[in-house]
């Protein structure tokens, strides 16, 4: 494989255990194509509405909502960028609104990326829509105009969240 081949790569992050192993593999690939890596975190407009549907939050608060959840994601990404093997990288932070996978696609068009890592699932399980519409990643990888690598969560850590499971339920 040619080591130029992926230049620019987009890694999309909601803060899951899922998407923070899919930006430990970006950032393992672009050390190794001396790529540029793009962390991306798009605000869920939907669920926002969601919310507002179910009474949980009054759409006079939408702006306040989303204030707080910019700042998180800040907060967030900060953190994710202090790991390890970070500041060897050229990394460049975004924030987008809408619909995760619309916004995913949008952002790997307008910055030509070579190559989107995301994780298989998200933080989002109990989602009526994906029953009916599937996954971000899914949705990604049908709509991307690039290769889309969907990264699970290591072998090891869900098996013992399996194994922790099964013995908090024996204990009772």
């Amino acid at each position: 494989m040619n080591a130029t081949r992926f230049k620019k790569i987009l890694v999309p992050v909601d803060f899951s255990p899922c998407s923070e192993e899919a930006f430990r593999m970006a950032k393992d690939l672009a050390m190794m194509f001396e790529a540029r890596l793009i962390v991306l975190h798009v605000i869920d407009t939907n669920a926002l509405e969601a919310l507002n549907a179910m009474g949980l939050a009054s759409p006079s608060e939408e702006k306040v909502q989303k204030k707080k959840l910019r700042h998180f994601a800040r907060l967030r990404a900060r953190t994710l960028l202090q790991t390890p093997n970070t500041k060897k990288l050229e990394i460049e932070r975004m924030l987008s609104e809408g619909k995760p996978f619309v916004e995913i696609n949008r952002t790997a068009r307008s910055e030509k990326v070579d190559l989107i890592v995301m994780g298989s699932y998200g933080g989002q399980t109990a989602d009526v829509g994906r029953i009916f519409f599937g996954s971000t990643a899914e949705q990604v990888v049908r709509t991307a105009n690039c290769p889309v690598l969907c990264v699970p969560l290591p072998f090891a850590k869900t098996v013992g969240a399996q194994k922790a499971k099964a013995k908090g339920k024996t204990k009772r």
